[in-house]
């Protein structure tokens, strides 16, 4: 096993070994703080209800942050080819990401019903700024001498979004899908948990802190946070096969 994957596991299993110590020879009460060991007995034994609720949890946050992304790409590419469809839209975007969503969810599932469309409508909302912003400027970092080249042949705007701007985007795009990953499963878990469909992570853990059910409701969070680590590999995955080409993945591959 390389040294990349051990690394990981050996800060992984260290946090909860070092969490376990506290709860058990602190004599933490229960209702405070659940030992790690406890809560992973519990997600064993109902596995199969958590694993079904993490997949709903899963698709609103992916369907969500893919359609904040498309919308954010044409905004993001309105915004750097003119510098007042910039100057227009920023206000805007810093208006939709420094709102708390929580404050409104509640009107967007009166709005939408219940089920799945509040929830990828919400992630969608609050991903796209920051995937706007990300677009704009990696589009503006463009290599200079590749402008110059493409615009010596009579490159269309197309071709020059497509061959150019777009793929100048793309590392300054995935680094902000890392920062997105945990605002939309956090907006997925806030949303379920109050578009009373009964359905995903979030409304578990509502039914659970309800019923003042720690082990359910800590097993909804380990639930989360092992959903969000497998979401973050995945995507590292996908950085490497997408940006082969950039100097970063080639120095990593070194």
């Amino acid at each position: 096993m390389s040294r990349r994957l051990v690394a990981p596991l050996v800060g992984i299993v260290a946090f909860l070994a070092m969490w376990e110590a506290v709860v058990r020879l602190g004599d933490v009460r229960p209702f405070v703080l659940r030992a790690p060991s406890r809560i992973v007995a519990y997600l064993a034994d109902h596995f199969g209800d958590y694993a079904s609720a993490a997949w709903v949890t899963a698709q609103h946050a992916l369907i969500g942050s893919a359609i904040g992304l498309l919308v954010a790409l044409i905004i993001g590419s309105a915004m750097a080819a003119s510098t007042f469809a910039e100057q227009a839209a920023q206000p805007v975007l810093t208006l939709l990401q420094v709102t708390p969503f929580v404050a409104y969810i509640a009107s967007v599932v009166l709005w939408l019903g219940s089920g799945t469309r509040p929830a990828v409508f919400i992630v969608a909302l609050v991903s796209m700024p920051a995937f706007a912003f990300a677009t704009v400027d990696g589009m503006r970092g463009a290599d200079p001498a590749a402008r110059e080249l493409l615009a010596s042949v009579d490159a269309s705007r197309w071709e020059v979004l497509w061959r150019l701007r777009l793929p100048s985007a793309i590392p300054s795009l995935f680094t902000t899908a890392r920062y997105n990953v945990g605002l939309a499963l956090i907006a997925s878990y806030l949303v379920e948990g109050g578009n009373f469909a009964n359905q995903g992570l979030g409304a578990i853990g509502k039914r659970m802190a309800a019923l003042n059910e720690g082990d359910g409701l800590w097993g909804a969070i380990f639930a989360m946070a092992i959903l969000g680590t497998i979401a973050l590999l995945l995507l590292s995955l996908l950085q490497r096969l997408v940006m082969g080409w950039h100097v970063s993945q080639r120095a990593r591959s070194t």
